[in-house]
């Protein structure tokens, strides 16, 4: 049998939200960006984690990386 641990998400949603401003926002850039990033996994480009790409968008946004092209 496999065990698994599973984290509360990192950054956390509040944190995610003032940074771009709403929940609305914020659900279509990290959207946006994990496309993105499923595009390259799926060439076969390396990546540098793990190819959990809503994860990786959402980390993208929280550092600023992602911003919301109003």
């Amino acid at each position: 049998m496999i065990n698994k641990e599973y984290k509360m998400m990192e950054p956390p949603i509040d944190q995610l939200i003032e940074k771009v401003g709403n929940k609305f926002t914020l659900t279509c850039l990290i959207a946006k960006r994990a496309n993105e990033l499923n595009e390259i996994y799926m060439k076969g480009e390396p990546m540098d984690k793990d190819p959990k790409v809503i994860a990786i968008a959402a980390e993208e946004v929280f550092a600023g990386k992602v911003k919301p092209n109003y």
